[in-house]
């Protein structure tokens, strides 16, 4: 049993890696240099106000956070969020760690103390993410692919969940847009990523970017 199990992961990741390759992953970013920069355009007046809200809720530092994230084969880049924790919310983590509600290397708690008042809202209704349509003009992410993943988290990652590496990560994805996303086994959300790579297609994109705000009103955020 466990050497059919080996041969089917093998011949999964010959897969994604021939559907990595495809000329696809090139011509899509035409359509995320479009997209980046209108998006920016016209939600540029909703991140100003994001911004000073973030600032006069919680003055201690700016509203714009940055982390860096591992990209296309595991680059590292920097990657913005508007801030909705407190200025030491990453030094406070390993205290929190027991209390993780996701499987996996992921980490994320519903009732994250660290929260600011106005950092629950922006990511009941992943408004925390609008920044990163810099960083798909940018050429960090497209608008479309596996979430990028922390360093500490892909530290911990088996040779086939690696293959969530092997294409351009993306701002929203097949899980971003699911129901219940936070109650998703991390193995399922992979599988999710890994068939995205290989059914991967521009109407697709089009199909996953036009589900992205149905679920940010949906407010699955957390």
């Amino acid at each position: 049993m466990e050497g059919t199990t080996s041969v089917l992961c093998t011949e999964r990741m010959g897969q994604v890696m021939k559907a990595s390759e495809r000329q696809y992953w090139k011509v899509k970013r035409g359509m995320d240099i479009l997209l980046s920069l209108a998006l920016i355009v016209v939600c540029s007046p909703v991140m100003l106000l994001i911004a000073l809200l973030i600032v006069l809720d919680d003055p201690h530092t700016g509203p714009v956070f940055k982390q860096t994230r591992f990209g296309l084969r595991g680059k590292p880049f920097t990657m913005y969020k508007f801030r909705t924790m407190i200025a030491d919310a990453e030094s406070r983590l390993e205290e929190l760690r027991e209390q993780n509600e996701m499987d996996g290397p992921v980490f994320k708690i519903r009732d994250d103390p660290r929260i600011t008042r106005v950092g629950r809202v922006l990511r009941k209704l992943s408004l925390d993410e609008l920044p990163q349509f810099f960083n798909v003009l940018k050429g960090d992410l497209s608008m479309i692919g596996p979430r990028p993943p922390l360093p500490c988290e892909a530290a911990e990652y088996t040779e086939y969940q690696k293959l969530r590496l092997y294409v351009k990560p993306g701002l929203s994805c097949s899980w971003q847009v699911r129901k219940g996303r936070n109650d998703v086994e991390f193995e399922e959300w992979v599988e999710d990523d890994i068939n995205y790579i290989l059914n991967a297609s521009l109407w697709l994109d089009i199909k996953l970017f036009l589900q992205t705000p149905i679920a940010m009103l949906r407010g699955g955020g957390c």
